[in-house]
């Protein structure tokens, strides 16, 4: 097992976010958490990404139980507003030549970015799809097009472990359906974790689709429980 969570909860000063919650993810693949969107959910990637610590209970990721920071190293997180949440009001050139210039040496000048570093950056997730262009602002990219931009762009370093925002964030089933097929291809060389609230079909190439309970504040899951029964 690549993540195995023990049990393990969030809370912020103002109340729970998540929790408890066990589960484990193996290596390779992709792995879909089947369970409401929301804070929650949300904030139980971050975990899975050493991007938060849980308030109790137990995380081991590559060996090591409760690591946040070695975690952090081996992972990267994508198509998540509180993380990688991209200026609207920028050009695609503009981002590309960013995250080149963090990931250079700082006393290396880096000249801004080329179609070259475009394809080269982003080829790996879009695969036949079509790239944005250098000029495109980002605001105005169609939906999946962004989404994939912005899995590309955090996902320059291509660490062991990339996790990514829900796919049903995207209004469309049939954008979240081809955003998936591009996930399983990037589950060849990397796991990947994501979300879905309604699961995920084992014929779409999946590993393994895991059911996440105690996603939801917990008057909240009352209620749900209760129009459930009603």
């Amino acid at each position: 097992m690549l993540l195995a969570a023990d049990e393990i909860s969030v809370d912020a000063s103002w109340g729970h976010i998540y929790g408890p919650v066990s589960l484990a993810v193996r290596a390779g693949g992709v792995t879909v958490l089947v369970g409401a969107g929301g804070r929650g959910r949300t904030s139980l990637l971050l975990t899975l990404a050493g991007r938060m610590k849980p308030s109790v209970g137990s995380l081991t990721a590559f060996g090591r139980t409760n690591d946040a920071h070695d975690l952090f190293r081996r992972a990267t997180i994508a198509n998540i507003d509180e993380v990688d949440g991209i200026e609207q009001t920028i050009r695609v050139s503009d981002v590309v030549t960013e995250q080149l210039r963090w990931a250079a040496p700082w006393y290396k000048w880096v000249p801004p970015a080329t179609p070259d570093d475009l394809e080269r950056i982003c080829r790996p997730v879009f695969g036949d799809y079509s790239l944005p262009t250098m000029e495109a602002m980002v605001e105005e990219l169609p939906e999946l097009t962004a989404a994939l931009f912005r899995i590309a762009v955090a996902n320059t370093r291509k660490p062991p472990l990339l996790v990514v925002g829900g796919v049903d964030n995207l209004a469309s089933t049939a954008g979240a359906a081809k955003l998936l097929g591009r996930l399983v291809a990037l589950g060849e060389e990397q796991t990947v974790v994501t979300a879905d609230v309604n699961g995920a079909d084992p014929a779409t190439g999946i590993r393994e689709a895991v059911e996440v309970p105690n996603l939801t504040d917990r008057e909240f899951a009352i209620l749900e429980s209760e129009v459930a029964d009603g």
